[in-house]
């Protein structure tokens, strides 16, 4: 009877105006107001804002005709070293001699360029085909060095042509001389094998290297100059380190892709 009572209550009198109404706590309000603003703000960053994506690779300085290795065509014992590393040797040059049946034999270099590393000494014993050094692809000692990144062949469409890249360098504080800037020259059109990476770095081991996850893409980065270092070249930090870095040094590079709108991420 007492519910029944109220509930007619009720009805006879269905709205009472004389009661304050309240519509929400001042800190429910605040929430909103807050929410809203960040909404907005969000809603306008995803129209004008605008996100850079990176990819990242391992590679390698040296120059833009790469490096071979010296193999001896006969087999004997080494007699003679006609080089040193670093020397520069001129084509058809004798590099070291060997010892045959049939007299001593030279193993001359195959183009110009700059020895950079000697795997034959005297007294060794050398069978055919053997590496006897590497020698560096260069006209002259102010060639400039190029990176070469390694990366996944299904990632190459990615890169474009002229993206900016950051290279830190293996021998070189990052934290205190900053990185190596580049511009992305070309990308290849092929995946690379171990043995086409040899040839042109030179170095099996670096080849093993970039290829334990499959055949890469070879990336070529131009550095940027600069007349205001002593490197020659530009670094993200001012003047850089007192030197320029030697060739073969290992970098890893991270490559500016497109910038998008987050908006474009949305629409179809």
């Amino acid at each position: 009877m007492e519910f029944r009572q109220k509930a007619l209550g009720k009805l006879q009198s269905p709205e009472e105006l004389d009661v304050p109404v309240r519509f929400a706590r001042p800190q429910g309000l605040l929430v909103l107001v807050v929410t809203l603003v960040v909404m907005a703000a969000g809603c306008v960053w995803a129209v004008t804002g605008t996100v850079s994506s990176k990819l990242t690779a391992s590679g390698v300085l040296t120059h833009s005709q790469g490096s071979y290795l010296l193999q001896s065509p006969v087999a004997g014992q080494v007699t003679a070293v006609h080089a040193k590393a670093g020397q520069s040797v001129e084509e058809g040059a004798p590099l070291v001699s060997v010892r045959t049946d049939r007299g001593v034999r030279p193993v001359r270099a195959v183009a110009r360029g700059r020895v950079t590393a000697l795997a034959a000494e005297v007294g060794a014993v050398v069978t055919t085909g053997a590496d006897v050094a590497t020698v560096e692809r260069v006209r002259g000692a102010d060639d400039p060095l190029v990176a070469v990144l390694y990366i996944p062949a299904d990632k190459g469409a990615r890169v474009p042509v002229g993206a900016a890249v950051d290279l830190t360098v293996g021998a070189v504080p990052a934290d205190r001389y900053g990185t190596l800037r580049g511009t992305v020259r070309s990308v290849g059109r092929t995946p690379q094998t171990r043995q086409q990476l040899s040839g042109f770095l030179g170095d099996k081991d670096l080849a093993q290297q970039f290829t334990r996850r499959g055949r890469p893409l070879a990336v070529l980065v131009r550095l940027k100059r600069s007349s205001a270092t002593k490197s020659g070249y530009a670094w993200s930090r001012e003047g850089g380190p007192p030197s320029a870095p030697d060739s073969a040094t290992p970098v890893r590079g991270a490559a500016h892709l497109d910038t998008r709108r987050p908006v474009d991420w949305l629409l179809p």
